[in-house]
C-alpha cells in the first residue's frame, strides 16, 4: 500500500479505529501524516469495523502519498470499538501502540511528546485532550467536553504492547464506544502498571453535532457502567462514580407513586407526588441549563429529555445488571 518499503521496526504504532466516518477519517489520517518523527519511527493501523469500501479508498489514498506506512485492516468477527482496536493493535508492529479515533486530530508533536514520557517501568502515558467548546454550548457539548477530563481516554493514549497482549486487550464485551477505555487502564492499575501524563502530546477531539434529544439515546451507555462496576468495584466507587444516583431514583419513584396513586383513586397522594417529580425534574433541567444556550429549541429539548432520563437511566442501568449479574444501583 505504501509507495516504497519501510523495513525498519517503527518505533510506535498508531490505531484509528473507523465506522462509516470517511471524511472524519481522511481529516485524522491528513493529521498523522504531518507528524514531526521520521517516517520509519511510526506506522499506521486503521481498522474497520464496517469494512467500508470508501474507508478503505481513503486508507488507500493516504498510503499513496503517505512518508510512512498506513495499513487497512477489515474487522472480523466480534464487532464494537473494544474489538476494532485490539484488531488493530494486534495487526501492529510497534512495541508502543498509540491510540486515537477517526474524528480526532492529533497535534504535529503528538508522537513524538508520546514516546518522549516512557521510560523502562512505564506502562503507558495519557497524552493532552482537547476538546474545543462554544461561547455558549448545548448540554451535549457541554457533556462532551468533560471528555478531556477523562483518564487513559482512548482518544489520545498511548500503551506498550506486552501490557496490552497479557490482559487480553480491551474487554470486546463493552460494544459501544463508553468504558472500554476504562476497563483497561483499571486492569492495568490493577496490575500495577506505572503510568504518565504527556501534555505536549496534544490531540483535538472536535464536537460532532448532536440530534435533538441525543441525550435519550445516550443513556444505554448506563448499561456498561455496570459491566464496569463488576469488574473495579472499588475503582469505579473511587474514580468514575461515589455513589448511586439517589436523586434519579427518587425522580423516578414520585413519578411511579403519582401514577399508582391516580390509577387508585387517591387524588391527594397523586398530586403530592406529582408535585415532588415536578420539582426535581425542574431541578434537574435547570442544572442542565446552567451555562448552556438558551435557544428555544434547546430550552424544549431540556424539558422533554429531563423528564424521561430518570426513567431510561434507570432501565439502562438494570439491564446492565440482570445481564451482567452485578448488584447495580
Amino acid at each position: 500500500m505504501t509507495p516504497r518499503e519501510h523495513p525498519r521496526m517503527p518505533r510506535v504504532s498508531v490505531v484509528v479505529p473507523t465506522y462509516r466516518r470517511p471524511a472524519l477519517l481522511a481529516r485524522c489520517l491528513e493529521a498523522l501524516a504531518q507528524q514531526d518523527l521520521d517516517a520509519s519511527d511510526y506506522e499506521v493501523v486503521v481498522p474497520d469495523d464496517a469494512g467500508t469500501e470508501d474507508a478503505q479508498r481513503v486508507v488507500e489514498r493516504a498510503a499513496a502519498t503517505a512518508r510512512t506506512p498506513v495499513r487497512y485492516v477489515p474487522v472480523e468477527g466480534c464487532h464494537g470499538p473494544a474489538a476494532a482496536r485490539n484488531a488493530g493493535w494486534r495487526a501492529a508492529r510497534a512495541r508502543i501502540i498509540a491510540f486515537t479515533d477517526d474524528d480526532c486530530i492529533p497535534s504535529a508533536g503528538w508522537l513524538r511528546a508520546g514516546l518522549a514520557a516512557f521510560t523502562p517501568e512505564v506502562t503507558g502515558v495519557q497524552g493532552r485532550l482537547i476538546v474545543p467548546q462554544p461561547p455558549v454550548p448545548t448540554d451535549y457539548e457541554k457533556n462532551a467536553g468533560r471528555l478531556a477530563e477523562g483518564e487513559f481516554v482512548t482518544a489520545n493514549c498511548f500503551y506498550r504492547r506486552d501490557a496490552l497482549a497479557a490482559v487480553g486487550g480491551f474487554d470486546e464485551r463493552f460494544r459501544v464506544a463508553w468504558r472500554e477505555d476504562s476497563d483497561l487502564f483499571f486492569t492495568l492499575c490493577e496490575r500495577g502498571g506505572t503510568f504518565r501524563r504527556a501534555p505536549d502530546a496534544v490531540v483535538v477531539h472536535p464536537v460532532r453535532p448532536g440530534r435533538f434529544a441525543v441525550s435519550l439515546r445516550e443513556q444505554r451507555k448506563s448499561m456498561f457502567n455496570a459491566l464496569l462496576y463488576k469488574k473495579h468495584p472499588s475503582l469505579y466507587r473511587r474514580r468514575i462514580q461515589p455513589a448511586p444516583p439517589w436523586r434519579s431514583y427518587a425522580t423516578l419513584a414520585a413519578a411511579t407513586g403519582a401514577l399508582a396513586a391516580a390509577s387508585l383513586r387517591q387524588p391527594r397522594w397523586a398530586a403530592a407526588s406529582g408535585a415532588v417529580w415536578l420539582a426535581l425534574t425542574a431541578r434537574f433541567c435547570a442544572r442542565r441549563l446552567d451555562g448552556t444556550s438558551r435557544s428555544p429549541r434547546h430550552i424544549a429539548e431540556m424539558v422533554l429529555t429531563s423528564a424521561a432520563i430518570p426513567s431510561l437511566s434507570a432501565f439502562w442501568r438494570l439491564r446492565g445488571a440482570l445481564r451482567y449479574r452485578v448488584p447495580f444501583l
